[in-house]
């Protein structure tokens, strides 16, 4: 899928339920697609288990979660008792998670959304989903993408900042730097007008924009101070 694409409403089953609707599924929140390459595997292990301990950032963000591989439903009950385990520090765990995992088994879901990993083949030489992350917004529609290859874990740290930097794209009319986290400064985006900058991103003080001063002479690095634009 490409940005600005319409994610398809597939019908699914999960550890939990079956014969789910994708669209109802997300409701009016945002949702977040996590792929992994196979159940009782050691990094998607790590990985699942810190989803767990950060489910409760992400519903503060009103994103729901959904992971998905081929393996199937009742293979991804039984690893949860193994992710719970990571989590919590012992043996005597449930299968419970506070997000469901899609049993993609006919690789449908992963292959029409570009989430197979050609370089990943299980023991029958099928090839597996990758480590991907997909961001959709109430409107269905694919707001960020990432993939990593299969011996790399997922930081979901910047997950997190991913997420609040899209979400911020969606109330504001700015854009975030490098290394930006919630709360520091962010730049107007180029296409607003100095006007609209202090009026709209400033609450009228021209004193919370600054104009970076560059050797081409043109003013197009404009920050804009703290949290002022969600204020104004």
């Amino acid at each position: 899928m490409k940005l600005g694409d319409t994610v398809p409403n597939f019908t699914f089953d999960t550890d939990l339920r079956k014969d789910q609707s994708l669209h109802s599924y997300i409701g009016d929140n945002w949702l977040m697609l996590f792929s992994h390459p196979a159940d009782f595997t050691p990094v998607c292990t790590t990985e699942l288990a810190e989803l767990v301990k950060l489910a409760p950032e992400f519903s503060k963000r009103h994103v729901e979660i959904l992971a998905i591989s081929i393996d199937s439903s009742e293979t991804h009950r039984a690893w949860a008792k193994d992710i719970n385990a990571v989590v919590k520090g012992c043996l005597s765990v449930g299968h419970h998670l506070p997000f469901e995992i899609i049993a993609d088994t006919d690789r449908s879901i992963c292959t029409e959304l570009g989430m197979i990993d050609p370089d990943e083949v299980n023991s029958q030489g099928i090839c597996l989903s990758a480590r991907a992350v997909m961001l959709f917004g109430p409107d269905r529609k694919l707001k960020s993408k990432i993939l990593y290859p299969a011996t790399f874990g997922r930081n979901f740290v910047e997950i997190l900042r991913m997420v609040d930097g899209v979400q911020l794209g969606t109330k504001a009319p700015v854009a975030t730097p490098a290394n930006w986290t919630s709360g520091e400064n962010v730049i107007a985006q180029p296409s607003l007008s100095q006007e609209r900058v202090i009026e709209e991103l400033c609450g009228g003080d021209p004193d919370k924009c600054k104009i970076v001063p560059l050797p081409s002479g043109k003013r197009y690095l404009r920050v804009i101070e703290g949290d002022a634009y969600l204020k104004s």
